[in-house]
């Protein structure tokens, strides 16, 4: 057995009994066996059809779009039931005048970091304002004659997630140019913990704005009401807020996702990954886009002692020109691992990236300048070039960490996790 499988499973599970013969057994012998052996954790598995979105609940905010101008922030995500809001909207008579998009664009079929330009909706005939690449926050104009900006997405509860980011520019200039935000909130499917280093305002960017850790625990509504009330936007402006509420969610579920939120996160186990895997996005190791699994496996040409291997290809819509294009990458199959284990975890998972940091041959090339952003600081990289312990490593994270804790409990609008 390569070393590498060894450190994921002894390293780690001597100190962890519950977890130790489940992950040792789940290498061996697959999923069915370790579903049977990993102890459970209490929290609930829920559905679209378990809870309604606020989008569904047009009681709480209809009124406040009537006789207004309206803008919506939306994706592809933004469904009730199959239908986008911004199309229920205008069958309901709401003057929808624009829509605003994030990345991936509205139809959600932009690759990660793809620029985009203003557009039609050729179904609406609407016209689509980019909020990404050079025009991430709404400008005085594009908010000329808008009376009320409606935001309905669906976060992944990541900080380098980036439609957070998107929700923060939205609300800055809604509160400089005087307009209404109406956040309808969706659950979290990360919602139920918190982890990772909060991020140092020094290296604030798209993909980390504000002190929050890598797992924030939060959904847009909360997050957008921490935002207003810790006095976050420029200038410590408000914004003028109105949050439509999930009805039967909270902190203790595990959401199921009825739509892909991104192209490169196309089920649960990539969900749940995420937030470790994305790290390696500030490296030299891919993460499997142009696959089938992206975000489910990791890998390089130059790892050679290794059981798992993919190759790379451009995918319309999903994956243009995707890291090592066409070469044959050895490395890591994270697919099961991802739908069992990082669930139950309830925690990011280290381990990976100190593994492939060891095992890969060229270590002064091994991360690029992008780490630091998606770490949010520039300890992370230092503490794994040095060999740090991942133990050790979270213990620098729990000072901040408790701070947050204490902020991001005035802003929830759900019950908490027990865990």
């Amino acid at each position: 057995m390569n070393s590498f499988l060894l450190l994921f499973f002894i390293r780690k599970y001597v100190s962890m009994k519950k977890y130790f013969w489940s992950g040792i057994l789940f290498f061996f012998f697959g999923i069915s066996f370790a579903q049977e052996v990993i102890e459970p954790v209490t929290n609930t598995v829920k559905t679209a059809a378990d809870v309604s979105v606020g989008a569904q609940q047009f009681n709480l905010y209809l009124s406040l779009l009537q006789g207004k101008n309206v803008a919506i922030v939306a994706n592809q995500t933004s469904v009730i039931g199959k239908i986008n809001t911004a199309d229920s909207l205008i069958s309901l008579g709401v003057s929808l005048k624009k829509i605003f998009s994030p990345e991936h664009g509205f139809r959600g079929n932009k690759d990660a970091g793809e620029n985009f330009n203003n557009s039609k909706d050729k179904k609406t005939g609407l016209n689509v304002v980019s909020l990404y690449g050079d025009h991430f926050k709404p400008s005085a104009e594009d908010l000329k004659n808008i009376d009320v900006v409606v935001y309905d997405l669906q976060d992944v509860g990541v900080r380098f997630y980036t439609y957070i980011s998107t929700l923060h520019y939205v609300m800055e200039a809604c509160a400089e140019n005087h307009v209404k935000l109406i956040v309808l909130d969706r659950p979290n499917p990360n919602g139920y913990f918190v982890d990772g280093p909060v991020l140092d305002i020094k290296y604030k960017s798209f993909v980390g704005l504000d002190p929050v850790p890598i797992v924030y625990g939060m959904t847009a509504a909360e997050y957008a009401q921490m935002l207003n009330g810790e006095g976050w936007l420029p200038n410590a402006e408000k914004c003028d807020l109105t949050c439509i509420k999930v009805k039967n969610y909270s902190h203790n579920d595990w959401y199921q996702l009825p739509v892909k939120p991104s192209p490169n996160l196309p089920n649960m186990a990539a969900v749940y990954l995420y937030p470790s895997l994305a790290l390696f996005e500030g490296t030299v190791i891919s993460v499997a886009r142009g696959t089938d699994f992206p975000f489910q496996a990791i890998g390089n040409p130059e790892i050679k002692d290794a059981p798992f291997s993919f190759t790379p290809k451009s995918i319309d819509g999903e994956s243009k020109d995707p890291p090592f294009e066409n070469q044959k990458c050895t490395g890591y199959d994270l697919r099961n691992f991802g739908e069992v284990f990082m669930k139950n975890y309830q925690k990011m998972y280290l381990y990976w990236i100190e593994g492939m940091y060891k095992t890969y041959p060229d270590k002064k090339n091994f991360f690029n300048s992008y780490f630091n952003s998606l770490a949010g600081n520039d300890v992370l990289k230092e503490q794994i070039i040095k060999g740090m312990s991942e133990d050790d490593i979270r213990k620098t994270w729990q000072p901040a960490l408790t701070i947050f804790k204490q902020i991001r409990k005035k802003y929830l609008l759900y019950p908490d996790f027990t865990n």
